[in-house]
């Protein structure tokens, strides 16, 4: 079977696949995006039922579309946001090929360009963009021994309450996942211990804005660079019943049981580490850091917006955090499942290229690899602290279709008296 030809191949259509492509057609840059399930497949399928948007509608989307059925200040449904996405690539026509999985890039030797092995055969690019985000592999650390006792599952694959056995459960993990994760199984009447780290806890709102209008005014979301120190930090932010500031003492005053750092697992015998204190503390010192700098701006520019003195009301620690629990037996406490909200790897095992470190991980610069012509976009951090977000990965994805635009013109670049016949290129197969 013959080799079908694209210029530049996009594997994964999710946000950043979209946003490339869009930015790529503009610059009549011929491309195809390939799609191992349905567009958008993360939101529908890896998230839990009830999730909604860490931010509002007015925030959370490409420049190019709103929201038509979700207020500005309210936040989209999961698979609203996949609608979205879905209606985003239908827009402008996105060659957009699902129920493709890509198992192996290649560098072609003697000649220009890569090899890209795939359930549907094998296409020849000049370029190949990795889109596939950061949620790659999730990580369930091998702390808790395998026993049919205890149910184990990555927050990935957490769907609602209904799918748990009876009995308590432990959840691992504070920032927004782990939080929404743990006050939807309270609410379903569970008994539920939360497992919290170091995190920052961004008010939901503060004096009529949003806490993304804050970071927006603020200049964080064009940070480049994570602060030393800050790099395993987690952000508990909440969008669900309308948005709301998290406070674990809240939780914990609510019923949830807080515990600190997991650490080990021995005969049954969880044990965590005694930071749970300095790790609200922490989340503490964060958030009134942003009401400082809210209010600093707000007198500097001579904002007109109402004062909010109780937000900066700090309750009392509630017993589980001044008298912390450091080892739980799980038996004994009726604990049946342990979900584990630690995170993802990426994994691009399939990408055989010089384009990765000894860890796996992309040796690039905003996107741009050390390998020429392979690309990454989609992950946190590839500009700025904006880009895994919607808007944000929008803007890194025009960095990088300028950039292959650019890298087009030098490669059509002819000396007088040369002549180079093209290889035909097929088209691709456009969202309908």
């Amino acid at each position: 079977m013959a080799s079908e030809k694209i210029d530049t191949l996009v594997i994964g259509a999710g946000q950043a696949g979209i946003a490339l492509s869009e930015h790529l057609s503009k610059l009549d840059v011929p491309h195809l995006v390939l799609e191992r399930q349905r567009i958008a497949e993360r939101w529908r399928s890896e998230r839990w039922d009830s999730l909604v948007c860490n931010g509002p509608a007015w925030h959370d989307r490409f420049p190019g579309l709103d929201f038509d059925d979700v207020a500005p200040d309210a936040f989209a449904a999961k698979d609203r946001v996949a609608d979205y996405l879905e209606a985003y690539a239908r827009k402008f026509k996105a060659p957009i090929r699902t129920g493709v999985e890509v198992t192996r890039v290649v560098r072609n030797e003697g000649r220009p360009g890569f090899s890209v092995e795939t359930s549907a055969g094998t296409f020849e690019a000049n370029r190949v963009v990795a889109a596939t985000g950061p949620f790659q592999r999730p990580i369930i650390p091998a702390i808790v021994p395998a026993t049919p006792a205890i149910t184990q599952l990555h927050s990935a694959a957490y769907h609602n309450p209904q799918q748990l056995p009876a009995g308590a459960v432990l959840v691992v993990g504070s920032g927004s996942s782990g939080v929404q994760i743990a006050d939807e199984l309270h609410r379903a009447c569970k008994k539920v211990y939360l497992s919290v780290g170091p995190h920052d806890r961004p008010p939901r709102s503060y004096r009529n804005r949003d806490f993304c209008w804050w970071l927006g005014v603020l200049g964080e979301w064009d940070a480049q660079t994570v602060k030393a120190g800050r790099e395993h930090v987690t952000i508990a932010v909440s969008g669900a019943r309308g948005g709301h500031t998290v406070d674990f003492r809240r939780l914990a005053d609510q019923g949830i049981t807080l515990v600190g750092r997991t650490e080990s697992c021995e005969r049954g015998v969880m044990r965590f580490a005694s930071d749970l204190a300095d790790n609200i503390a922490g989340g503490d010192a964060n958030y009134l850091a942003l009401l400082d700098a809210a209010d600093a701006y707000i007198q500097h520019n001579g904002l007109d917006l109402p004062e909010e003195p109780e937000a900066r009301h700090i309750p009392a620690d509630p017993a589980c955090v001044s008298h912390p629990i450091l080892e739980l037996d799980l038996a004994a406490a009726g604990i049946t499942t342990i979900i584990w909200a630690t995170g993802f790897a990426v994994d691009y095992s399939w990408l055989q290229v010089d384009a990765l470190d000894e860890t796996g991980k992309p040796r690039h610069q905003r996107g741009i690899s050390s390998e020429p012509g392979i690309y990454f976009l989609g992950l946190p951090w590839l500009s700025r602290r904006g880009s895994s977000f919607i808007w944000g990965v929008w803007h890194d994805a025009k960095f990088i279709a300028d950039h292959i635009a650019t890298q087009r013109k030098y490669q059509a670049y002819r000396a007088s008296g040369e002549r180079v016949q093209a290889a035909p290129v097929k088209p691709a197969t456009t969202l309908a």
